[in-house]
């Protein structure tokens, strides 16, 4: 529509999906020309694109690691300015005060955390609760957890399903290991497949989370009234700016933190992994750091 071919190169674990949704463009009306698709793994196929004089921009979705080498190769490969449109998940964190209702609070952690077995950019992976109320709401944490069905995501009946591929649950399994002193819950996953056990563990805050984990693994930090700014602070240092999610009654508290977060996406008292495609600008910030400030914000408010 805009006059712009388009080659699509999918990540190695979705070409299938990636070929139906081409075939289906072309069926819409799409012509061949402007819409082609190109299979192959990363260091052959993509790096060959991204160093193609002949390319005029690239848009990315993925792991922070490629998209700067995608960056990189642009700079030194193709003319100046060539745009580079990248979206590479985050360490989303979630805050949920006193005020807020656990009922409600609990259920949107738990779709927020483990819903498409964590894997989506927008996830929530680090969860911050006021001291006051926290080991109520851990404890009811851990009961909406035990409800949870882990199993084939052919079921109606199935929660959370598999994670991607071996080398995902490799990776997932081996930092559960490692991190297994601070383990306050977890579930059991079947014993065989690709599945891991939807997991929360303890954490001192969001520093203590060294890269993204893109599966169903929910890090908890306690906090005090009186830092709720130095957290906020905590989050925005991270440069991780995709989704935010606040719990909260206080109205005043809602205007602060959502001025002074930096997110692209403020979920308020809901689950922050609903952006609805068409109607909700999505969007974040930073790379991560340097933290930029986004053109524009979207602010999701649950009654």
């Amino acid at each position: 529509m805009a006059g712009n071919g388009v080659l699509c190169k999918p990540a190695e674990q979705t070409q299938m999906i990636a070929h139906k949704a081409v075939q289906l463009l072309h069926e819409a009306g799409v012509p061949l020309s402007a819409l082609q698709l190109l299979t192959g793994d990363g260091p052959t196929v993509g790096a060959a694109l991204t160093a193609d004089k002949r390319v005029s921009g690239a848009v990315f979705t993925g792991s922070i690691d490629t998209a700067k080498l995608i960056e990189k190769s642009i700079a030194e490969n193709l003319a100046p300015g060539t745009p580079l449109i990248a979206e590479t998940g985050g360490l989303n964190a979630m805050i949920v005060d006193s005020t807020a209702l656990p009922e409600q609070a609990v259920r949107d952690i738990v779709a927020s955390a483990f819903q498409s077995a964590g894997q989506r950019c927008s996830a929530l992976r680090c969860l911050y609760v006021q001291e006051d109320t926290a080991d109520h709401l851990i404890e009811m944490i851990k009961g909406a957890m035990d409800e949870l069905a882990v199993g084939d995501p052919w079921l109606f009946s199935t929660d959370v399903g598999p994670v991607i591929d071996a080398e995902a649950r490799d990776g997932i399994a081996a930092y559960l290991k490692e991190k297994s002193g601070g383990i306050l819950h977890q579930l059991k996953a079947p014993g065989t497949g690709t599945f891991i056990a939807p997991t929360m563990l303890k954490v001192n805050g969001i520093d203590d989370l060294e890269r993204e984990i893109f599966g169903p693994v929910l890090h908890v930090a306690t906090y005090k009234a009186r830092d709720l700014e130095k957290i906020v602070d905590r989050v925005n240092a991270r440069g991780y700016g995709l989704t935010f999610g606040l719990h909260t009654r206080i109205d005043d508290r809602v205007q602060a933190v959502s001025e002074s977060i930096h997110v692209g996406n403020i979920y308020v008292n809901r689950n922050q992994i609903g952006a609805v495609v068409g109607s909700q600008p999505f969007g974040g910030e930073g790379f991560p750091a340097p933290v930029r400030r986004p053109a524009a914000r979207t602010i999701c408010r649950a009654s």
